[in-house]
């Protein structure tokens, strides 16, 4: 969480209004992108032999620390006019405080929607790999995720670039539209084709929306502020939605049908109603992007 909000603070002020939403765009399909990778090169592993594991951290971890070498000489700091005499924790809290707060009011409610959106996918992605593989018994979900998430992170790659042209407003709402229909195919359909497309949109539209979030948050992080706001954007991205997000989708899975496991440990089997809960908690996200649309006709465009 740390370094997301150093490296995003880095991006924040590396970009300006005009390729926030390319270098979204990016950014938001690398994650994803880093699973496919992650997946295809450790095929060859026999995962059930505790060496192969290890193998697979340290291959990991050394990768992870020669790229940080790297980095340190690649990549540039953008000047920035920071204040030599600075609080290290009144910056801590500084974006907490009431007058902070009421002075960047469409930052906040911006990032109250980007809380529900990310609420909205930790309630089903805990439990999505299970849901394909012991739910729909389907052992070659690979072949459907995969597909997926190539083709939703190319398109999240382009479609950054409607956020730069078209600004907040036009771009977010076919993401979240998408999304949405990807958890109406995911809530009713069960046969492989029609899972396989409820999975794009899915994919597509969570990836375009992260996009979209991100770069219109950097829009609204102030001057010379972006390590402090940068920092609640993690708090509104990852810590609420990673907390509230699975105990919604534990709760509506709480009288599922459950398995035995091999260690004598029972697990629930995920059902559809996981995508019912993140739809409704999406109509949630729906309802506080139309206050964002009207507190922004009363004071400009984005």
């Amino acid at each position: 969480a740390a370094n997301d909000a150093c490296f995003n603070a880095w991006v924040t002020d590396s970009t300006d209004e005009t390729n926030r939403g390319a270098a979204e765009g990016i950014n938001s399909m690398m994650p994803l992108v880093a699973i496919l990778v992650v997946f295809g090169g450790f095929m060859g592993f026999d995962l059930n032999q505790a060496e192969s594991w290890t193998t697979i951290y340290t291959i990991i971890g050394i990768v992870v620390f020669v790229l940080g070498i790297l980095a340190i000489f690649l990549v540039q700091d953008v000047p920035v006019d920071i204040s030599k005499n600075q609080n290290y924790f009144g910056n801590i809290f500084y974006g907490f405080r009431p007058s902070v707060i009421k002075n960047n009011k469409l930052f906040y409610i911006i990032l109250a929607a980007y809380a529900t959106f990310c609420i909205s996918i930790q309630i089903f992605m805990p439990y999505l790999i299970l849901y394909y593989n012991v739910s729909l018994k389907m052992d070659n979900y690979v072949l459907i995720m995969a597909p997926a998430v190539i083709v939703a992170a190319i398109v999240t790659a382009f479609y950054g670039r409607v956020y730069d042209r078209f600004r907040f407003k036009v771009a977010v709402m076919p993401a979240v539209g998408i999304l949405m229909l990807g958890y109406v195919f995911l809530y009713f359909f069960q046969s492989t084709a029609l899972v396989f497309f409820g999975s794009l949109f899915m994919m597509s539209g969570y990836l375009m929306g992260m996009a979209i979030f991100g770069a219109v948050i950097r829009d609204y992080t102030p001057s010379n502020r972006s390590g402090m706001f940068q920092g609640l954007r993690i708090v509104g991205q990852v810590l609420i939605p990673g907390i509230i997000g699975p105990w919604i989708g534990s709760l509506v899975l709480k009288n599922a049908e459950t398995i035995v496991n091999n260690d004598g440990t029972t697990s629930f089997i995920p059902n559809t109603n996981i995508f019912l809960a993140a739809f409704i908690a999406m109509c949630v996200t729906w309802l506080i992007l139309t206050l964002i649309f009207k507190f922004i006709a009363k004071e400009k465009e984005i």
